[in-house]
Formats: C-alpha cells, structure tokens, sequence
C-alpha cells in the first residue's frame, strides 16, 4: 500500500494523489474522522475496483458507485478530483454560492456523482433499486456499490433494503460499511452478521488495508448480494 502523509491534521496517512486534492479542498478547514476514514475504501473503489473512468460516466455498463454518508463527501471530492472527473479548480469553492461541490454530492452537478445524498439511510434502498434495474434490462455485467456508515444501519429503510436484496439474490449489488463503532444498538457478533441473516455473503476488514479491501470487494460470489465491513478504529467515532 502506497501512502503519503497528510499535509495538514488531524488524519491518518493518505493515498498519494489524493493528498493534494484534498488539502487544496480543504483551504485551511478542519475535517473529522468522517471524512478520514472513508478514503482508502473510496480510493480501492476508483482506483481498483470500479469500471468507470471519466470518460465513461454515462455508459450503461459501467458500474455503479453510490455514497450514502453523505456528509463524507470531501474525501470523494478528492478522490473524484485525483481520478479526473472534476477539474481540481472546483475544489477551490466548494460549498460556495457558485460552487458546483455541496456538502452533500449531486448527481446532476458533479460527473460521475450517481445520486444526490442527504438524510442518512436512503442509499442502501437506491441501491437495491438500481440492481434490480440492472437485472431487469438484461444487464449482468454492471456491479452497483453503497459506502453506508455503521450508524445508519440504525435506519430502518436499510433493514427493509438488506432483507429484500437477500431475499431476491441480488447477486450485482455490494454494500460496504464503514464501522467505526458509532452505532447506537451494535449486533451480536459484528455488524456483518445483520446481512449475513438475510443471506448475504460477507467480509470483515481493515479498514485501512488497501490489499484486504480489494480482495473483499470482489469476493462476490456472483449469486448473493455481498458486503464488505471495513472496520477503522482510530479518530473519533462520527
């Protein structure tokens, strides 16, 4: 795993090209643990994982990544920004009057962005809709994927979400969690284990391990929907 130090902190080592990115969005800020620990998941994603590119933001086979946590959109601002969806000058505004970059991402300002996110909990269950559209247009080959904070499983809409992707065997969908004990109830035997009920494959990680989270996020064993539970235990809870 190749990191480089974060410029400014507080913030644990970062993935290289997203360093500067994020220091230049963040102009003197403070970002929390919120933000921190979702960047090396975001970063496997773009970097190793997901079929998509610039240049392929609208074709109909690409895979699909949707950020429910919203309110960790900068890490994904700079990710987007290192990978050259979004020129690196709107990082320069972001949440300005003018700025195309919320504090919650929109899918019809931001390429690349596939929803527009807000109150907690609603991603998973987008999620699951845009599998099942997937599967009813024929198309296999798609994989769609959720990043969801361990606290919003408190939701119920994403209980509803979980039982009913189990259930239909969306083999395409791949939710990711990202615990970091914020949780108010907690499941016995991890967080992992509330799918796992619902007939889901899944896999406990390191949060921060580059190798372990690739290989968990394509564990899929192409006939159940999977997740990933990508545990990150420094910073504070968010």
């Amino acid at each position: 795993m190749t990191t480089t130090t974060a410029t400014a902190p507080p913030g644990p080592p970062l993935p290289g090209p997203v360093a500067a990115p994020l220091e230049r969005l963040r102009a003197g800020r403070e970002f929390g643990a919120n933000v921190y620990s979702t960047i090396d998941v975001l970063w496997v994603l773009y970097d190793r994982v997901l079929r998509i590119t610039p240049h392929t933001v609208d074709d109909p086979d690409r895979d699909r990544f949707l950020l429910s946590k919203g309110h960790a959109v900068a890490g994904y601002y700079a990710v987007l920004a290192a990978k050259g969806f979004l020129p690196e000058h709107w990082l320069d505004d972001q949440g300005g009057p003018d700025s195309r970059l919320g504090d919650h991402p929109d899918r019809v300002l931001v390429p690349g962005v596939e929803i527009g996110s807000g109150s907690l909990g609603h991603g998973l269950g987008l999620g699951v809709g845009t599998a099942l559209g997937l599967r009813a247009a024929g198309r296999t080959d798609p994989r769609v994927y959720v990043l969801l904070g361990d606290a919003e499983l408190d939701e119920g809409s994403n209980h509803e979400a979980i039982a009913y992707a189990g259930a239909t065997g969306l083999a395409n969908l791949t939710a990711i969690v990202l615990d970091n004990r914020s949780a108010s109830h907690g499941w016995p035997g991890g967080a992992a284990s509330r799918f796992t009920v619902n007939g889901w494959t899944a896999t406990t990680v390191d949060g921060r391990d580059h190798d372990a989270l690739h290989t968990a996020l394509t564990g899929h064993d192409r006939h159940r929907p999977h997740v990933v539970v990508a545990v990150v235990t420094d910073g504070e809870q968010q």
